[in-house]
Order: structure tokens, then sequence, then C-alpha cells
């Protein structure tokens, strides 16, 4: 009698699986339509560099000066398929475009480096998804100071086309990491300190090369690591996106491969952005979360080196509690510290704030006692602009406060996840940008208004904060970690 019960047991289940597996094929058939309704796929969205770097095309053999070579290949290619398939236009990629730097001047979508004579130390710089080396240029300029190399590699499929991030994975950029990294500990030579400096995605790389480095005494070990807005989680979504251009394959559905498809009115940003690029950050910080428990649970982290990061509380692109509670709550106590950007709690639109919104430093917090020093920047009373820094030191529940001579401008509710590492006198993304460098557009500065529904690109991205009020803070915490 139990075996005929067993049998119609596993044939609901095999039934109520069949079920859900033809649901999800319809949602994704659904989405695939769906997604023919976006603007038309330009040249950029389906241009393919043959020479772009691959992990599984080089060996320990292959040379931080054979990936600049290859990085010139990747840039004639990418320039000779642009002219085969011109669009005249102004933005980016159009034939006659003037966004961009000019003839002469440095392309910031290619790997920049610096080395003076006597390099007190060395740092790789790692910029975020969809980014390039423009966005870590500023932090890299504060390193150049204090008399350290720098190398900032522009990670694969960036920095060319949006259509880069079609087929590139995490490994590529892991890889490319590494070969950096060899560089950076030749130029400096043994005894000095090297520093890793991530942004978003950057972040996240920077952190799985530092935990690659604590079992392998092959790899040049960092000293110090900095993290902005570091994406060490993603929004739920991010899991689905392996499964949504299921059908993208064909060439009816082949807009379904895109998230985005928008204007490239940003000359070193990718606006549209595939469905790949959201999975390979999934999958390389679910790696790194996985990691960072297992080694936190076995006592094997005792060996990371501080971390300092910067973090704003409000950021629709990466997880504020994942920085908490996946990475800092689970630091050994190494002297790491975190930064909390708060949101603006005197503006006059504060009560506007959704209850979550308002509600999130409080579930930032941490778990105490904290192995880690904890800083947060915000109003110094709910009555005026002016900020300050709440300080929490390892252990303690109650805080050190201090004015930093800073305020939030009146126009500014809350940091963002990309406007950390730009100072707000940045040429293309401040708000009061310095004129000495043009690259045909300055961002920072966009002001549009008008009626409902009439542009491509969606108001809230637009009305996006790119620049950091508080970035000369930013800069002195960083600074004054240097020997």
């Amino acid at each position: 009698m139990v075996l005929p019960s067993l049998r119609r047991v596993f044939r609901y289940v095999a039934w109520i699986f069949l079920l859900a597996v033809l649901a999800g094929l319809c949602v994704l058939l659904v989405r695939a339509f769906d997604a023919r309704g976006k603007p038309d796929l330009m040249p950029w969205h389906r241009i393919a560099l043959a020479h772009e770097l691959r992990a599984d095309a080089i060996d320990e053999r292959f040379t931080w000066a054979d990936y600049l070579a290859r990085e010139q290949q990747v840039f004639d290619e990418l320039h000779s398929q642009l002219a085969a398939a011109a669009v005249p236009g102004e933005y980016r990629y159009e034939s006659g475009s003037r966004l961009g730097a000019r003839a002469g001047e440095r392309d910031w979508n290619r790997s920049f480096e610096s080395t003076p004579a006597e390099p007190r130390g060395g740092v790789l710089l790692l910029h975020g998804l969809t980014d390039s080396p423009y966005s870590v240029r500023t932090l890299a300029a504060t390193y150049e100071r204090a008399g350290f190399a720098v190398i900032a590699p522009r990670l694969p499929g960036h920095g060319t086309v949006p259509a880069g991030l079609l087929d590139v994975h995490w490994q590529d950029w892991r890889a490319v990491v590494r070969i950096a990294m060899r560089e950076l500990r030749a130029r400096v030579g043994a005894g000095k300190p090297i520093h890793l400096v991530g942004y978003s995605n950057g972040g996240a790389l920077a952190l799985d090369y530092a935990l690659d480095a604590l079992g392998d005494a092959g790899l040049p070990a960092p000293q110090r690591i900095v993290l902005v807005s570091p994406m060490i989680g993603l929004r739920p979504f991010a899991s689905l996106s392996r499964w949504l251009p299921l059908f993208g394959g064909f060439a009816y559905f082949e807009k379904s491969r895109w998230i985005d498809i928008l204007p490239e009115f940003n000359p070193y940003k990718y606006n549209s952005f595939p469905t790949n690029g959201a999975l390979q950050s999934y999958l390389l910080t679910a790696t790194l979360r996985a990691r960072i428990a297992g080694l936190s649970a076995s006592g094997r982290l005792a060996r990371l080196p501080p971390l300092l990061a910067f973090q704003s509380v409000l950021d629709s692109t990466v997880s504020s509690a994942d920085v908490v509670h996946a990475l800092f709550d689970k630091l050994p106590s190494n002297g790491s510290e975190l930064v909390l950007f708060d949101i603006n709690r005197a503006n006059l639109l504060a009560p506007m704030f959704r209850s979550v919104a308002a509600g999130q430093l409080d579930a930032l917090h941490g778990t105490p006692p904290r192995a880690y020093r904890l800083d947060v920047v915000g109003n110094l009373r709910a009555d005026t602009l002016d900020v300050g820094e709440r300080r929490y030191e390892p252990g303690a529940g109650e805080a050190v406060e201090r004015a930093l001579g800073l305020a939030f401008p009146a126009d500014v509710y809350s940091l963002s996840h990309v406007a950390l590492p730009f100072p707000c006198d940045d040429p293309l993304y401040g708000s009061a940008p310095r004129t000495d460098e043009d690259y045909g557009i300055r961002l920072g500065t966009l002001v549009l208004r008008g009626e409902r529904g009439a542009l491509q690109v969606s108001a809230e991205q637009l009305q996006r904060l790119t620049c950091n009020p508080f970035f000369g803070y930013l800069e002195q915490r960083v600074a004054a970690t240097l020997p």
C-alpha cells in the first residue's frame, strides 16, 4: 500500500515541477516579446572584438606589456569596425561626435599607469561594471601625489562598446587583476606597500584577489584595501539574469539579451546594459560572499589586510546591507573601517522618504560588538544642513561626534552609488565642473524639465547624483592610510 502512495506523490511532484517550468518559460517568452519594443539595436550593440582578452587564452608568461599590446589591437579593431558601420550623429560612437577625449589627449577608456623614479609603494585601481578607468582617475591622483606607482587596468569588455559585455566572463576580469598585480610588485620592489582600490564591481574583484592571495604565496599580497561602493551583493533581480535572454539566440528576440538599450551620451560609461553584465557580477558576488562566510567561520580571515570602505546608505545598484552584514560583520579585529554616508535628514523633502529609506541607517549599524570602526557621516542635527561624523570605535555602543565643516547641498537628499568616487569639480560628472577639460558634455550639470514619458532615459537616471559633495573627506581618509 505504501508503494502506490509514493508513486502518486512522485507523480504530483513531477507535474508541479513541469507546470513550474512551463510557467517560467511562458514568462520568459512574454519578456522576449516585450523586449522587441525596445529601441533599435545599433552597430555598437552588435560589434564583436576578436582581440579582447579571455582568461583561458593566457598563461603565467603573459605580462602587463602583453596586455597593453592586446588592448591596442582591441581599439584598432574597434575604430575599424565603427568606421565600416558609420552612423552620423553627435553621440558616442557616431561619426562626427565630439564626446570623449580630443586628439592628443589621454583616452580614459583605456588602461593608464604611472611610476615615479623612487616609488614609495604601489596601488592597483579597479573600475566598476559598464565603467572605464575614468572612474578611478581622481583617486589615482591621490596616490600619485604620495609617490606611489599607479596601475589602473581597463577590464575586458569595458571602454569599447556595450556589446563587449555580451560574452565576457568575470574570470576574464580576475585574470587581468593578477597580471596587473604582478607588474605592480615588480615596479615597486619587495618590502614596499601595495594598496588595492576597487570601485563597485572593482571592489568585488579587489576582495576576490585578496582572498586568493591568502592561500597562494605566489600572488603579491596587498597591505591595504580601499573599497568605494563595493559590490558585495546585488538586488535579487540579478539572480534571474541568467534566464532572461533564454530566447536571445534567435534573431527575432535578440533584444532580450539587453536590460537597457539607450542612447550612448556618456563618453566613459555605457548606458546600454546587456543581461550578461548583470549575470557575471551576480556570479562574482555570490562566489565572493560564500568565500567570505567560509573563511570567517574557519578563522582564516585573520590574515586579511585592513579594509577601508565607503558606502552610501541609499544605493540602488548594490546592497548596502551586504556590505555591512556579509562583509564587515564577518571581519576579524584587523583595523578595518567602514564609512556610511547617511541621507539628508534636514532636507525639506525628508517627509517624502519612504519608510524603508528613512530607516535604512538603523538597519545598517552592524551587529555589535563590531570588530571594525564605523563612521556615519550625516546631519549634525535634524534642523541643519551642517554635516558631522559619528564614530563608533570597535566594540563601542556609543558614538563620538565631531563637526566636519561640511554641509549637504540644499537640493541633495542623498548620495548615490555612482557619486562617491567623483569630486564635484569633476569635468564630466561634477555639479561645479572644472573647465580645463572638456569631453563634449557635462553630465553633472544636466537639468532637463518637461512632460513625463517623453524620454528614452528615465527621469530618475538623469536626476541621480553624479558627484560626491564630501569627496574631500573621502580623499583625506584614503590619504591617511598612506605611509
